[in-house]
């Protein structure tokens, strides 16, 4: 009898513990997902226009817009180099590309998602720059977070798809 009660115990907190697990994945799975389709539609829209602006500063040298697109604490992750960490290292790492003499820039978005913290845009890119007008292609990823009432580049890495 002693048995059967401790097992029938037993198989209740189970049973409990796994409905109550559930239910918990359940909540953080719409958590993750607060942003409705329609809602991530122009947001993408939004940072379409805002890589648009980006890739474009780097040609007009606009280094104004450039430096302000960064978080204050924002991280950058270039191609064969240590991190870059902070909006007034990032500038010094943005004069650095002006200075290569970008002609022509294009990034295109393979996928986007996110939520109302963070946005994160993966895509690939293409530069034109210097006199010998060398051409590097690539991949990106950049996470946008919310800073000031903007969406602003938190952290950003790409590296080339070409071969060495």
């Amino acid at each position: 009898m002693k048995r059967i009660f401790i097992f029938s115990i037993a198989i209740a907190f189970v049973g409990t513990t796994i409905s109550c697990g559930s239910n918990k994945s359940n909540s953080n799975e719409s958590d993750k997902s607060s942003h409705t389709d329609h809602d991530l539609s122009e947001l993408k829209t939004l940072i379409e226009n805002k890589t648009n602006q980006f890739t474009a500063a780097h040609i007009t040298k606009d280094t104004e817009f450039l430096n302000h697109i960064f978080t204050e604490n924002a991280r950058s992750f270039p191609p064969n180099a240590e991190a870059v960490v902070g909006r007034k290292a990032i500038s010094q790492l943005n004069m650095d590309w002006i200075n290569y003499g970008i002609s022509e820039a294009k990034e295109t978005s393979t996928a986007f998602y996110g939520n109302e913290d963070y946005l994160i845009d993966e895509g690939t890119y293409i530069f034109i720059y210097g006199e010998d007008k060398s051409i590097d292609k690539g991949k990106y990823i950049n996470i946008w977070k919310m800073e000031d009432g903007e969406w602003k580049i938190e952290s950003n890495i790409w590296n080339s798809s070409q071969p060495l």
